[in-house]
């Protein structure tokens, strides 16, 4: 299949309410929409990427130039036979996951409608609902925090994860747990913490948590290694897993004993297929992160989550949750036990409504086989 054209759209959603976490509070979530045209049929990808580099140093400015300068020319006019093959021509790339990986998430989704077969069922899913839970950013106040935390699990939310940071921790925590006792709770602390903080953790191993999210450095492994021999609950590994190496590195020596998979930050559907088989080989437990994503990176997150090793509940909210108006549909509805169903539709299984795509558009960018247009 020869790639004709990409077009990058630079968006700008508002949220539903302000989430907020250790590194910052956002309102708006800007991402970039990959659109890939290749023999009559067009595929989306979405770059994750954030507005500044916090939770990593990719942003929608070095992703725009990454996929605009260099990716794309890699890729546009030419052929291939596979995502696979597509992803091995990025190898010589160094860093930048975010950006591969929403191109070649595109070329998943063209391969797939080539097929006529849904992305879960091309990258291998067995499942047609996946669990899931939500995630609960950090409130002014502890009875705003357990406010937060009632409304999900009204709404039917079986798993809540909590975003933790230096001084907002055990005690909220505590709250939380004694006013749910059987509810399933993890928290994610986005690498606020040091080592010296072990008695903190510590003091979470009377909670009864699923895991502690990524509580040291962003791209450490030894420490945490270090810190996992303190606790019984399990550390899970989420922003210093980069690709299946760090993955095998911090399994080597038991760093984490939980991995969240996300494809932008893993290079893309490849590479996270490969983490999940890893994993699964060695008995680790992966689930699916989120990353505020519309319903085409929702969609994709849907299907990788399908996976048999995806055995914890991932963070893949119903659409609803962050965007009052999603660029593309149908809406991600939470089903009665907590689950989301898996499309089943050729690709992704969305339709991106132009009209919203506009609405919301900062900026446009098309690559061809030899010209370049702006608007």
């Amino acid at each position: 299949m020869k790639i004709e054209s990409i077009t990058l759209h630079h968006i700008s959603l508002p949220l539903v309410a302000p989430f907020e976490t250790s590194f910052g509070r956002e309102t708006e979530r800007p991402c970039i929409l990959v659109e890939m045209r290749a023999g009559g049929l067009t595929g989306w990808g979405e770059c994750v990427a954030g507005a500044g580099p916090w939770y990593a140093y990719e942003t929608i400015g070095t992703a725009w130039h990454i996929i605009s300068e260099f990716l794309a020319p890699m890729v546009v006019g030419q052929e291939f036979t596979s995502p696979e093959a597509l992803a091995e021509r990025f190898s010589a790339v160094r860093g930048h996951a975010m950006a591969r990986a929403a191109v070649e998430a595109a070329f998943w989704d063209l391969a797939a409608r080539v097929r006529g077969v849904s992305l879960a069922h091309l990258i291998g899913a067995t499942r047609e609902r996946v669990a899931v839970g939500v995630s609960v950013g950090i409130e002014p106040t502890l009875d705003a925090q357990l406010a937060s935390v009632a409304r999900f699990v009204e709404a039917g939310y079986a798993r809540v994860k909590l975003k933790i940071k230096p001084g907002w921790d055990v005690a909220m925590v505590r709250a939380v747990r004694e006013r749910w006792p059987d509810l399933l709770l993890q928290v994610d602390a986005n690498s606020a913490y040091t080592l010296a903080d072990a008695p903190i953790f510590r003091e979470f191993d009377e909670m009864n948590l699923l895991l502690i999210e990524q509580p040291l450095h962003h791209e450490d492994i030894v420490d945490h290694a270090r810190l996992q021999a303190q606790l019984r609950t399990p550390i899970c590994l989420d922003e210093s897993i980069h690709s299946p190496d760090h993955a095998r590195w911090a399994l080597d020596i038991d760093a984490c004993r939980v991995i969240n998979i996300k494809a932008g930050r893993v290079g893309g559907l490849t590479a996270a297929r490969q983490i999940h088989d890893l994993c699964a080989a060695r008995g680790i437990p992966v689930w699916c992160g989120g990353m505020l994503e519309t319903n085409v990176g929702r969609a994709a997150n849907l299907a990788l989550a399908a996976l048999p090793n995806f055995t914890l509940p991932g963070d893949i909210s119903a659409s609803a949750r962050y965007y009052h108006s999603d660029i593309a549909t149908p809406d991600f509805v939470l089903n009665a036990d907590s689950t989301i169903s898996v499309p089943q539709e050729p690709g992704l299984g969305v339709v991106v409504l132009p009209e919203r795509l506009r609405a919301v558009q900062v900026r446009q960018l098309t690559i061809g086989y030899s010209e370049v247009q702006n608007s």
